[in-house]
């Protein structure tokens, strides 16, 4: 007597499970991923290195009391007070308050007492340090060392030698010829150089010099 059910007793090919292959350790990959990221910083690091800063031209010291609007000009005397980033310079013939940014904010720049030559641009009534000359003869650079802005293309070609470099013999020798004198280079720019000179008639102007030799006015102080 059967139910109507039929049972088929084909004999069929039992299918052996798959085997997952043995998971392969992560410590490699995640080595990788650590040391991509710090190789890339290391190349970062060494093109954000500053190159080295261009050092104004040497001007000679003038009295305080002379000190006049200029964008190169330098006075020697006495430290007399210090005031955080601020201090004040003395000769014998006045005093001036000396300005010298983010590099003297901890007021350890310069000390009481001591004498030391202060160059930069002098202008209503401040004289903006960007060179430091202490008595025995080392300067200290004040401020960007110049050169094109941190993180651009030009500043990457600039910190592994591949951005133009100016002929300062040139470009000095383009400005005289342009009818100014006493020409002082206080600056860099991505492409150009910062430049105090006299013009003709004998007053102070400041130049804006494409390494290419073309010259522009900027605005007298």
């Amino acid at each position: 007597m059967t139910d109507g059910k039929l049972i088929d007793g084909t004999a069929r090919e039992v299918a052996e499970p798959r085997s997952t292959p043995p998971r392969r350790p992560r410590r490699g990959l995640v080595v990788g991923a650590i040391a991509a990221p710090l190789a890339l910083g290391a190349v970062g690091l060494s093109l954000a290195q500053p190159g080295p800063a261009m050092q104004p031209t040497p001007v000679a010291p003038t009295a305080i009391s002379a000190l006049a609007p200029s964008g190169a000009i330098a006075a020697k005397g006495e430290v007399a007070e210090i005031f955080g980033n601020k201090f004040v310079l003395q000769d014998g013939t006045g005093r001036a308050l000396v300005e010298t940014g983010r590099a003297g904010e901890d007021g350890a720049l310069v000390a009481k007492g001591e004498t030391v030559t202060v160059q930069g641009r002098f202008e209503k009534g401040f004289l903006h340090a960007r060179m430091i000359t202490r008595a025995d003869g080392a300067p200290t650079l004040l401020g960007r060392a110049g050169g094109p802005s941190p993180g651009s293309l030009d500043w990457a070609k600039d910190r592994v030698g591949l951005a133009p470099r100016p002929d300062l013999p040139a470009l000095t020798a383009a400005v005289e010829r342009a009818g100014y004198g006493d020409v002082r280079v206080t600056g860099r720019g991505p492409r150009h150089l910062e430049v105090a000179a006299k013009g003709q008639d004998g007053r102070e102007r400041l130049l804006h010099v494409d390494f290419d030799g073309r010259i522009r006015e900027r605005p007298l102080l």
